[in-house]
């Protein structure tokens, strides 16, 4: 519901290699083509397929109006059969004790156990009722850039595994500091700080977080970007800071207003940084609320600014849609922008003092 009404999750991709030359007409084939089957799911985990945004029940894409200005708006539906775990466990003693008690032994050995489960998971699932699920797509076929509404790890390699299935077309996560998404000179740039150790781009989003933050705080919430003018940055109830990885991350949440958290301060003085934070962004008498997670450049349960449209006029569904896309790519070249101006700074030579200046301000 993202795309219509509601707040949006999301995080961007856009093609990699070389992507066919796809018309009008191959889209809308290839949508119908991979459309989400009527069949019945019997026992697979899991089945999926295009379906219209606006009717959900629209597979064949009759009704579904999917192009809309320069954008092709569906959904991804993915439905699976999911076995509660605790309702597994009791099937499984049960099934165990009357094989038990049948075959006159007190132990069942290893592969026949495992026979037995697998028996078990099949018959269960048969008998299950699927669990459908939606994500919103939106594809910007002029830049080839795609906006898809989940941040699973598992929903997101399905979509782009069956994205490609579809349009042969190979989708990998849009992140501003990725040389495919810069210019030469500064990919080159950031390609020369690699190799000297000074720059680690799996960490960069936590920098950029935490610098934010610093210039925020330090301007009273208002931060200058060149070519937009001022933007309201604001640090809200809630952070996340992580240092490490794997066995040896340490990670702390930090709760409460902008101006009590402390804990933050304290977690950077111990060379943690912002892996998300919720931020309320400010631009053009324009507020977006939402949770940004620096590692992967996306955006969780973002709220909208308030608007003079009727979430509930069915006739003016398409201009809504494309107000809300207008909104979400406002936020988004903001964050961009603000992270160009931070990488600018990254790598220059004044960088050290800027270093300097944001180490007194978690010190103090």
């Amino acid at each position: 519901m993202g795309l219509l009404k509601g707040t949006l999750t999301f995080a961007r991709y856009r093609a990699v290699g070389e992507a066919p030359q796809l018309t009008s007409g191959s889209i809308d084939e290839n949508l119908k083509k991979f459309a989400f089957p009527d069949r019945p799911l019997s026992a697979q985990e899991k089945l999926l397929g295009w379906t219209g945004l606006e009717n959900i029940l629209d597979s064949s894409f009759a009704q579904a109006q999917y192009a809309i200005g320069d954008y092709l708006i569906f959904s991804l539906r993915i439905d699976r059969k999911v076995i509660p775990p605790s309702l597994f466990r009791v099937k499984t003693l049960e099934r165990e004790k009357a094989y038990r008690e049948e075959k006159g032994i007190r132990k069942i050995h290893r592969d026949q156990r495992e026979a037995i489960r697998e028996a078990l998971r099949l018959e269960l699932q048969e008998k299950m009722q699927p669990v459908p699920s939606f994500y919103d797509v939106c594809w910007s076929f002029s830049t080839g850039t795609v906006l898809f509404c989940s941040l699973s790890d598992k929903v997101v390699q399905d979509f782009q595994d069956f994205f490609q299935d579809s349009f042969q077309v190979a989708l990998a996560p849009l992140s501003p500091w990725d040389s495919r998404y810069l210019d030469p000179q500064t990919a080159a740039r950031i390609a020369d700080a690699e190799k000297q150790d000074a720059v680690d781009v799996t960490t960069i989003g936590r920098e950029f977080l935490t610098w934010l933050w610093f210039k925020s705080d330090e301007a009273s919430g208002a931060v200058t970007i060149p070519g937009i003018g001022e933007a309201g940055v604001t640090f809200a109830r809630r952070m996340v800071l992580k240092s490490g990885e794997g066995n040896f991350s340490e990670s702390v949440i930090c709760q409460g207003l902008h101006a009590d958290l402390q804990e933050g301060k304290a977690a950077l003085r111990q060379g943690k940084r912002i892996r998300e934070a919720r931020i309320i962004l400010e631009r053009d008498s324009q507020k977006w609320e939402f949770t940004f997670k620096a590692d992967r450049f996306s955006f969780q349960s973002l709220k909208f600014p308030e608007t003079d449209r009727d979430d509930d006029d069915r006739d003016d569904q398409g201009g809504r849609i494309l107000e809300r896309i207008y909104l979400v790519e406002k936020a988004v070249e903001t964050m961009d922008r603000l992270f160009a101006l931070f990488l600018d700074s990254r790598l220059s030579r004044d960088w050290a003092g800027e270093l300097s200046q944001m180490t007194k301000w978690w010190n103090r």
